[in-house]
């Protein structure tokens, strides 16, 4: 809907917010931050780092990845296989840290994305909240200035009335001094 249309109130001549208020409300009045949310913007590397992360900060993630270390122990402890990885478990211990050097960078990606996301939901939060303020702040002006209104009629007419009665007690004075006279 445009700034000027009907739906929108115009400023009131007496307004309690300022100017620079003024402007900010017509300006989010353009872009109307409440029907248009911030867009998830990410690419496939995005995408990738959001999956490694929930994958990798997941039960199901610690108990496979337990059971296969428990297997991997297993089988080259026990005296029925073959020991490929025998007992300080150099290869695995290689495993886990050439795992962890991809995944927690990985996770701080993901993190680092979601923050940024969190940022942009608060920022339009904000404007939304703003907006909705500085509306409500016009809206409170406006019934003020109906109510002043209002007031100054209602005034107007009780001295009229008044005037009217005075009018009328004169009269009424008049006429009974005439008849106390006769």
């Amino acid at each position: 809907m445009p700034v000027n249309s009907p739906g929108y109130p115009r400023r009131p001549s007496r307004a309690n917010i300022t100017p620079e208020q003024y402007r900010l409300i017509q300006r989010l009045r353009e872009r109307n931050p409440a029907e248009n949310p911030p867009k998830e913007k990410a690419d496939l590397g995005s995408h990738l780092a959001d999956l490694v992360a929930s994958t990798v900060g997941s039960w199901k993630f610690v108990i496979i990845q337990s059971i296969c270390l428990g297997f991997w122990i297993f089988c080259n402890v026990s005296n029925k296989t073959i020991h490929w990885d025998s007992y300080p478990f150099i290869l695995l211990n290689l495993m886990l840290s050439f795992q962890a050097a991809y995944t927690a960078p990985i996770i701080m990606m993901s993190q680092n994305r979601q923050n940024e996301i969190d940022r942009q939901e608060a920022k339009h939060d904000h404007e939304v909240n703003l907006k909705s303020e500085l509306e409500i702040e016009l809206l409170h002006d406006k019934i003020n200035l109906l109510r002043e209104a209002e007031l100054s009629e209602i005034l107007h007419l009780l001295r009229e009335q008044q005037r009217q009665i005075d009018e009328l007690q004169k009269q009424l004075k008049a006429a009974s001094s005439k008849s106390d006279l006769a």
